[in-house]
């Protein structure tokens, strides 16, 4: 299905090949009540590689066709010419920043073309999300020769991996037993690590190892310059989802490396590590919402096409609630995760709170709504072939890596427990808060370009966190606007809405205060998944009232916004009902954009006049 991105007029497809690609084209204005608002370029990129991929319902699509996927499952392979069609596009070069030859603007680029090919291969995108994690120290604190070996290596198609786990300390990286030892200009390499993504295909390692008694740093090793007795690949891991991807490992033997290839300051390994993963940690949402895309939309073809008692499944009442559920979980990771990917260039600082929210929160709701709609699809949803070539199988056991790599969801509960004590008593107004918050939550508004810089994050937010913090001015200033611009009825929802909030905060607070010191226990860990929770409404508010001038329509109305605040209470609320009078618009955008074959997206929702 031929998803396009923005739900406007459809695009030509990319012509661009890795050594002459065509720059992407600027975003079509969005006609809305009477004005023009233009959406940030990510849309139409991402919108231009899903029309170059082609409708993966359809069989003649080429490499990512269901179809296709789904025949190369079977081999533990990828499709033939997949790598080839994205390299072709010029993927790669959304991995490279822009001042060294690449494409990389901003993180919500890089989060819009990848939920693009997750909606199709969770497989590839972890294949190249494996390879961003890799290279983001080099581009953070490497230096001139580093980045320029790199980025001409990965433009012109090379793979990279990030060598940290070892098989017997997991992710205890203190224990990591790897080691480079200085030997006047080079450094004697030591170690295996396992398991790691693109070990054995790509060609840079970037290598986590002891340089001193209680120094860890990051190596930058190029197996092109190793001798070859000095390094081993070892052998593929089965394992139950991403079936071709290259996870395996790579044992170094005494390898002989130009000193000078530690990335930045020796000693600073762990650190820097920690802030690397805090990028991916917030672009493996994308892994996510595109898989929530893919399986919501094979629900919705299959409720349509199955017929039961006379007539289509989707009358059936459980049904039709699983499908409006799940399209909610997906409006609402979207407001969730792309304010948070405009976090890096706008404001780096507060991505080691809002990284580790997203991480957890967005991987768990995917999983929920894959779930869902395994329930939709029953007995279908179990068979390797038949709806969609049977590929829902192979995205759900794909999927499952979301919660599991670049910390767990515990790791991530445990990172956001620990800034809790210091997030409960807001600290003074700086004045740019609203700015900042309109530079994350307007869709509309175009964010500075990366120039990546290792010293601009931070591993704590230092007491700060925007939005959860100023929970009093946004409830007021949602109120506000929600009496003069919203559809009839929709006020007085939040009004109610806004307290059950409130009191869910209140209770978070006092848990705080009352276990001081506590970051994690059992109950610590509870405290921060209800935090994640409140950010995830606060996100949902602010995503209506940042956007709702520019897009007008049913967007504006505010009727979503109910029913993504009721959905989101029912996790601490289970009892809690959405609002049927609300729901017809949200159905008309959810059928809308099926049967238009465009993403599902709040974006539906916008006037088109």
């Amino acid at each position: 299905m031929d998803s396009k991105v923005p739900a406007r007029p459809a695009t030509a497809t990319h012509s661009a090949t890795p050594d002459d690609p065509a720059p992407p084209r600027r975003p079509a204005p969005l006609e809305v009540g009477g004005g023009r608002a233009e959406l940030s370029p990510a849309h139409r990129v991402a919108a231009d590689l899903d029309g170059y991929l082609g409708d993966p319902m359809d069989d003649e699509a080429g490499p990512f066709s269901y179809k296709a996927i789904v025949e190369a499952e079977e081999r533990d392979e990828l499709p033939p010419g997949a790598v080839d069609a994205v390299r072709a596009w010029g993927f790669p070069k959304y991995l490279v920043p822009r001042g060294l030859g690449g494409r990389l603007t901003t993180l919500e680029d890089l989060f819009f073309v990848t939920r693009g090919i997750s909606r199709r291969s969770v497989t590839v995108a972890v294949m190249y999300g494996s390879g961003l994690l890799a290279v983001n120290p080099v581009w953070l604190w490497g230096n001139d020769w580093q980045r320029r070996t790199v980025a001409d290596g990965v433009l012109n198609g090379d793979l990279a991996c990030f060598g940290v786990s070892e098989a017997d300390h997991g992710s205890d990286v203190m224990a990591s037993e790897s080691e480079a030892e200085i030997q006047g200009d080079e450094l004697l390499l030591t170690g295996t690590k396992w398991p790691v993504g693109n070990a054995t295909r790509g060609r840079f390692v970037t290598t986590y190892a002891r340089t001193g008694a209680r120094d860890f740093s990051l190596i930058l090793v190029d197996k092109e310059e190793l001798a070859p007795d000095t390094w081993a690949a070892l052998p593929p891991v089965r394992t139950v989802g991403l079936r071709g991807h290259d996870l395996s490992g790579v044992a170094f033997v005494g390898a002989r490396i130009p000193a000078d290839r530690v990335i930045g300051r020796r000693g600073s390994g762990l650190v820097q590590t920690l802030k690397t993963l805090q990028i991916t940690r917030t672009a493996i949402a994308a892994l996510s919402v595109g898989t929530m895309d893919a399986v919501v939309r094979i629900g919705m073809e299959y409720s349509r096409q199955r017929t039961l008692y006379g007539s289509d499944i989707y009358k059936i009442p459980v049904i039709r609630d699983h499908l409006i559920k799940t399209h909610l979980d997906l409006l609402i990771a979207e407001c969730v995760a792309i304010p948070v990917t405009r976090c890096l260039t706008v404001a780096p600082g507060r991505l080691s709170l809002w990284s580790s929210i997203v991480k957890y929160f967005v991987p768990v709701l995917g999983e929920e709504v894959v779930a869902s709609i395994g329930t939709v699809l029953a007995a279908r949803g179990y068979l390797r072939e038949g709806v969609a070539h049977g590929v829902f199988q192979k995205l759900q056991r794909d999927h499952a890596i979301a919660s599991i790599f670049e910390g767990t969801t515990h790791v991530n509960l445990a990172n956001v427990a620990a800034q809790l004590p210091f997030l409960i008593e807001p600290p003074e107004e700086t004045g740019g808060e609203e700015d900042l918050l309109a530079d994350l939550f307007c869709w509309t508004r175009a964010t500075p370009a990366w120039e990546p810089d290792g010293r601009r994050l931070q591993l704590t937010n230092e007491g700060r966190d925007e939005v959860g913090q100023r929970f009093e001015e946004i409830s007021e200033q949602l109120l506000e606007a929600a009496n003069a611009h919203a559809a009839p009825g929709v006020a007085a929802e939040l009004k109610d809405l806004m307290s059950s909030i409130g009191g869910l905060r209140a209770k978070v607070d006092e848990g705080i205060r009352a276990s001081e010191g506590d970051t994690g226990s059992v109950a610590a860990l509870a405290r921060a998944k209800r935090y994640c929770e409140l950010h995830a409404m606060l996100s949902c508010v602010l995503t209506w009232i940042y956007n709702r001038h520019e897009f007008g329509g049913a967007f504006a109305d505010g009727q979503w916004l109910v029913l993504c605040l009721q959905r989101l209470l029912q996790r601490a609320q289970p009892d809690t009902v959405l609002s049927e009078e609300f729901l017809p618009s949200l159905e008309a955008a959810m059928f809308g954009s099926f049967d238009e074959r465009r993403w599902f997206s709040l974006l539906s929702l916008a006037e088109d006049e």
